[in-house]
């Protein structure tokens, strides 16, 4: 994997800390539907996050994912994405997503309407929004999700 430039660490650094900024005094445990209570600042250096292969090639890296101090649900992780493939079908879902690209080149499904992207861009998906996402570039595509709000089982289109 290659060094993050400035831009890129920025980007991930200012997803993190969004993250990262719970209440120190939030009770540590279980919260309902959510995962743990995120109730403690954390750094996750990429190089260090276990690495899970992905059916299409590609390969993704969790981050986080729990229920901040405030209530909200947050989920994160990074993807590698190869070149023509989809992480998977459109689908839908109650939490809101970004999703910040720092390589590569993909074209984004907002209900129906199609957009390329590239490295720097920055995504917002509503909740219950169908979306979907393919790697049109050459090249593997490298992205962040950083999900928040209710959790469901996605809908797939």
């Amino acid at each position: 994997m290659k060094n993050l430039n400035r831009r890129e660490v920025c980007v991930a650094l200012s997803a993190l800390a969004a993250m990262g900024s719970v209440a120190a005094e939030a009770q540590a445990g279980d919260a309902v539907g959510g995962g743990p209570v995120l109730a403690h600042s954390a750094i996750f250096p990429l190089d260090q996050l276990p690495v899970k292969a992905s059916a299409n090639g590609g390969e993704s890296r969790a981050v986080i994912h729990g229920t901040l101090a405030t209530g909200e649900f947050v989920e994160s992780h990074e993807t590698t994405l190869p070149p023509g493939q989809m992480p998977h079908r459109p689908h839908r879902h109650s939490h809101s997503e970004f999703l910040l690209i720092r390589e590569g080149r993909l074209e984004v499904d907002t209900d129906g309407k199609k957009e390329l992207i590239g490295p720097g861009a920055v995504v917002f998906t509503a909740s219950n929004v169908m979306h979907g996402l393919k790697n049109v570039g050459d090249t593997p595509a490298l992205y962040f999700v950083v999900a928040v709000g209710k959790q469901s089982e996605p809908k797939f289109a």
